[in-house]
């Protein structure tokens, strides 16, 4: 299992990464491992407003459903259209086409909330 360094990453088992006052998110490597095979994956529409924590869609497995919940607070200015006719991209590719949303930060600080790689790591570990 991986966990990219420049990522940041929450106990929910998202990552975001990080561009100026931008995050784009995902689930991570562990979340996709688990959920198994992902079939039905569904998003906000842009332009919706997130406070942190909130659910902001849905993930589907053939083992469970899983809610997504938002890093930071925000505006959605980008939504990735393509997973739901190809929902399985997010096991092929949890850290790069599989990317969910964009969101627009409210308040850039909530960043250090987050987790790094190691820290994340040792998370999921503690788990097992």
């Amino acid at each position: 299992m991986s966990f990219p360094n420049d990522l940041k990453y929450t106990k929910d088992h998202e990552w975001a990464r990080i561009d100026g006052n931008v995050v784009t998110v995902g689930i991570t490597d562990h979340a996709q491992s688990a959920l198994g095979d992902i079939v039905f994956v569904d998003l906000p529409k842009e332009g919706r407003t997130l406070n942190t924590g909130e659910t902001f869609g849905v993930v589907e497995s053939i083992k469970a459903v899983s809610d997504l919940y938002s890093p930071v607070a925000g505006r959605v200015v980008s939504v990735n259209n393509d997973l739901p006719s190809d929902p399985a991209v997010v096991n092929r590719e949890p850290y790069s086409t599989a990317w969910m949303v964009k969101i627009e930060m409210s308040n850039v600080s909530e960043l250090s909330t987050m987790m790094d790689a190691s820290a994340y790591q040792a998370y999921v570990d503690s788990l097992k």
